[in-house]
């Protein structure tokens, strides 16, 4: 077996090295926070009037939670909406 001697800067800076790689792979580990979108804010991004986003609610097409008088919708239960509403084309 061969010995490997190193100096003290050369150690600290695998040290270094190690520690930005192991801060790298946490963040990515880090699960995605969810986004929730304001009322006003669903609505201006499907363009949509108030009346649609209450009908959608009260038929149980979106998820929602409410907060007093605010009403909340996660990005992903937006996304799900479209997703289970979309439509392929059929020509091609």
């Amino acid at each position: 077996m061969d010995a490997i001697i190193l100096t003290k800067d050369q150690y600290n800076e695998i040290l270094a090295r190690l520690d930005a790689i192991s801060r790298q792979i946490n963040t990515k580990a880090d699960p995605k926070k969810e986004t929730f979108l304001d009322n006003q804010e669903f609505l201006l991004l499907l363009k949509i009037s108030k009346r649609t986003a209450q009908t959608w609610r009260d038929e149980g097409r979106i998820s929602f939670s409410q907060v007093g008088n605010k009403i909340y919708y996660k990005l992903s239960d937006v996304e799900k909406l479209m997703v289970e509403h979309y439509n392929k084309a059929f020509k091609k």
